[in-house]
């Protein structure tokens, strides 16, 4: 009498639990998409480059300590260096906003 009686109720019970699941899955399948990537500034570069412009490039704040722009520096430059595949323009730029950002200036802007 209580084999069936047990039986009965594990089966229930897991009906009801793949129920759950099912509505817990489609649930989670039916949220929006949540981007996880930082987004991109948009736009060019500007004639003149800016501390604002220069901080964009390198992902630091404009009043960043030197370590954190020669790490960012090095970073980007590993992405986009010449040798690499990178662009000779990128190049400089990323070389510009480094050297604005850290007080030196080579007589004004890019070559390009």
């Amino acid at each position: 009498m209580a084999t069936p009686l047990i039986t009965g109720l594990s089966v229930a019970a897991a009906a009801m639990s793949g129920r759950y699941l099912i509505r817990a899955w489609q649930a989670f399948k039916a949220r929006p998409a949540v981007p996880r990537a930082r987004r991109f500034y948009p736009g060019g570069f500007e004639r003149e480059m800016t501390r604002r412009e220069a901080a964009l490039i390198l992902g630091v704040r404009e009043h960043a300590a030197l370590e954190k722009i020669k790490e960012a520096h090095r970073r980007v430059m590993v992405a986009n260096h010449p040798d690499s595949g990178g662009s000779h323009y990128l190049a400089s730029k990323i070389n510009e906003a480094k050297d604005m950002l850290t007080g030196r200036q080579k007589g004004g802007s890019s070559v390009f």
